[in-house]
């Protein structure tokens, strides 16, 4: 038991650094997002001639583009939507092989074994 709490602080103190390191090497640096960069990318390459294929379908709808904030619910609503879906199923996997729910535990030599 000593040495897993030893693996779990050795961890942690791994993860913080992999965080604080950048931050300490780079004081100056400007860590933004990545949308902008491909907008630019996309114009460089293609000399600004290129044209999007479809519009938003919910800036068609209000006739406008979202503002930050709509679009940053709508993210967030999107991450809590797919951590849910994924705590369910990680949930089910693990009660099912807890429970007994495995139809490959109850059969000993290729015959269902008597209750």
């Amino acid at each position: 038991m000593k040495n897993r709490k030893v693996v779990v602080l050795l961890l942690s103190i791994l993860v913080v650094a992999i965080i604080v390191a950048p931050l300490l090497m780079l004081p100056d640096a400007e860590f933004g997002g990545s949308d902008g960069e491909g907008t630019d990318m996309i114009d460089e390459v293609t000399d600004g001639a290129y044209e999007p294929w479809f519009e938003p379908v919910i800036e068609r709808i209000i006739g406008r583009e979202l503002p930050g904030e709509t679009e940053t619910l709508l993210f967030c609503v999107q991450a809590a939507i797919g951590t849910g879906v994924l705590a369910y199923c990680f949930g089910y996997l693990v009660a099912r092989k807890k429970y007994g729910g495995d139809a490959d535990d109850n059969q000993v030599n290729g015959e269902k074994a008597m209750a």
